[in-house]
C-alpha cells in the first residue's frame, strides 16, 4: 500500500469503472452504473493532492485497489461532481469523510477494502478525528457494516439522464 500520485489517475479511472461495473452488477443497473460514472463515481485528485488517497499495488506492480479519507467536506464524488465543497471539516465537531473505495474484481473479498479502512482510519484518528462519515454504494455497504458502521436510510442520488443511484449514508465512531 501506498500514497496515490497524480500519475496513477488514468490507470484509478480505469480501476474505478472496472471495480463498480463488475462488482456492482448486482446491485445496479448497467445505464445507473455509467451514469454514476459520470462524476458520483471517479477520481478526486483533492485527495491525491491532500495524500489521504491510497493504492495497493500487486506483487507485479498492478493497482488492485484504491481508497482514502478526507479532512473536506465533500463526501462523495469526482472531480467532476458539481456540488463539491473542499473547505476543511473541524475534527473536534465533524466526521472524517472516508472516501471513493474500488477492488479490482480479481482480488475482491481477499481483505483488501479492510486493509485500506484500517489505515484511513488511524490516519484519520491521527488527525484529530473520532467519527468516521461514507456515503456507501450497494456493495460497498456490506464491508463497512462488517467494519462497524451503522447505515442510516438509503436515498436516491440523482444521476444524468434522469436516473438515480441508491446510496447507503453510514458512520462509525473511534
Amino acid at each position: 500500500m501506498r500514497p496515490a500520485t497524480l500519475a496513477d489517475e488514468p490507470i484509478l479511472r480505469d480501476l474505478i469503472a472496472r471495480s463498480i461495473r463488475e462488482l456492482g452488477a448486482d446491485d445496479y443497473t448497467p445505464a445507473q452504473i455509467e451514469a454514476a460514472l459520470l462524476g458520483a463515481f471517479g477520481v478526486d485528485t483533492a485527495l491525491i493532492r491532500d495524500q489521504t488517497y491510497f493504492v495497493i499495488e500487486s506483487e507485479a506492480g498492478e493497482i488492485v485497489g484504491c481508497g482514502g479519507w478526507s479532512k473536506r467536506k465533500t463526501l462523495f464524488g469526482s472531480d467532476t461532481r458539481e456540488s463539491r465543497d473542499d473547505s476543511y471539516l473541524d475534527p473536534a465537531v465533524d466526521a472524517a469523510r472516508v472516501r471513493a473505495f474500488f477492488i479490482d474484481s480479481r482480488h475482491a473479498r481477499r481483505g483488501l477494502g479492510r486493509m485500506l479502512l484500517d489505515r484511513c482510519e488511524t490516519e484519520a484518528a491521527h488527525a484529530g478525528f473520532t467519527e468516521f462519515a461514507l456515503m456507501a454504494t450497494l456493495p460497498g455497504k456490506r464491508l463497512y457494516e462488517v467494519c462497524g458502521y451503522v447505515g442510516d436510510q438509503p436515498l436516491e442520488h440523482p444521476l444524468p439522464g434522469g436516473l438515480s443511484i441508491t446510496f447507503v449514508p453510514m458512520t462509525k465512531r473511534r
